[in-house]
C-alpha cells in the first residue's frame, strides 16, 4: 500500500491491509494536530470513507492524544476501512515528503497508480480531491458481462448462445454460494439445456461462462438469459451478482 522507503510507522490499529483495500480507492491523508484546516477536512475524509469504496491511511503528526482527535477511522465504525499512523515515524515521513502541516492527500486508484496529489487545504483543492475520489469510486464495478450468438442461422442448424461474466481482479467466485444460468426460449427451440448449475458453468480464473446449444425452424425469435452467482472479496466478505441478456435471432 505504501513504498518501503516511507519507513516503519506506529499504527493506532492494524497495519494497512492489502486485502481490505483491494478494489478500493486508497487515500493517504497527511495532517498535523492543532491545524484547523485538518480538523475541517476530517469530516470530508470520513464521508469519503463511508461510501464503501474508499480505504483511508491517515498519517497524523502529533501526540497520540491529539492524533486520536483527527482519527478518520473512528475505532470500531471504520475498522477494515483504513488505519492511522502516529508518532515520530510520521514526523520523519512528512519531512521526507515535504508535506505541509495542512491536509495533503495522495489518491491511489484500484490499479495501484497515483491519480492525484492534493497539497492545498483550501475549499477548491478539497472539492477537487473529493470529486476525483468520488469519480473513481463510482466507476468501480464488481463485474462486467457480455453475450454472444448468431444474428441469423439456417433452419434446424445448431447454434450456441454464450453469456460471460468477468469478475473484478480483486474478487473470486464463491465455492459455496450457488451459481445458475437460466434461458427462456420460444417453444419451437430445441436446446441441450435451459438451466445450467454448478459445474455446468465454466470458470477460467475470473471469467464465468454459460453456453447452451440450440436449433430452431424458420422464424424470428428472441431468447432471454439470466445468470446468478456469488463472489468473495480478499478479506472474506460475500456478495451476490446477477445479470441478463437478450438474443434476437433470425432463422432462415
Amino acid at each position: 500500500l505504501y513504498p518501503d522507503f516511507w519507513g516503519k510507522q506506529k499504527w493506532l490499529y492494524d497495519a494497512p491491509s492489502a486485502k481490505d483495500s483491494a478494489g478500493k480507492v486508497v487515500i493517504h491523508w497527511f495532517c498535523t494536530a492543532k491545524v484547523q484546516a485538518c480538523t475541517d477536512d476530517l469530516a470530508r475524509i470520513i464521508n469519503l470513507r463511508e461510501n464503501g469504496h474508499v480505504y483511508v491511511v491517515a498519517y497524523i503528526d502529533g501526540s497520540t492524544y491529539l492524533a486520536k482527535k483527527l482519527d478518520p477511522i473512528r475505532e470500531s465504525e471504520g475498522i477494515g476501512h483504513g488505519t492511522v499512523a502516529i508518532g515520530a515515524g510520521v514526523t520523519k515521513l512528512m519531512k521526507l515528503l515535504g508535506v505541509k502541516p495542512g491536509p495533503t492527500s495522495i489518491v491511489v486508484g484500484v490499479d495501484g497508480k497515483v491519480t492525484m496529489v492534493s497539497v492545498n487545504g483550501d475549499t477548491n483543492a478539497l472539492d477537487a480531491r473529493d470529486a476525483e475520489v468520488n469519480k473513481e469510486s463510482s466507476a468501480i464495478k464488481a463485474f462486467t458481462s457480455s453475450h454472444d450468438g448468431p444474428a441469423s442461422v439456417k433452419a434446424n442448424e445448431k447454434f450456441t448462445l454464450t453469456f460471460k461474466v468477468q469478475l473484478a481482479s480483486w474478487l473470486n467466485y464463491s465455492p459455496t454460494q450457488p451459481k445458475e444460468f437460466d434461458i427462456t426460449v420460444p417453444k419451437d427451440f430445441k436446446c441441450d439445456a435451459t438451466t445450467l448449475k454448478g459445474d455446468q458453468l465454466k470458470i477460467d480464473k475470473n471469467t464465468l461462462t454459460a453456453a447452451v446449444t440450440c436449433a430452431a425452424p424458420h422464424g424470428n425469435y428472441q431468447a432471454v438469459g439470466k445468470i446468478r452467482f456469488g463472489y468473495r472479496t480478499q478479506a472474506g466478505a460475500s456478495g451476490l451478482g446477477d445479470d441478463g441478456a437478450k438474443w434476437d435471432i433470425k432463422v432462415d
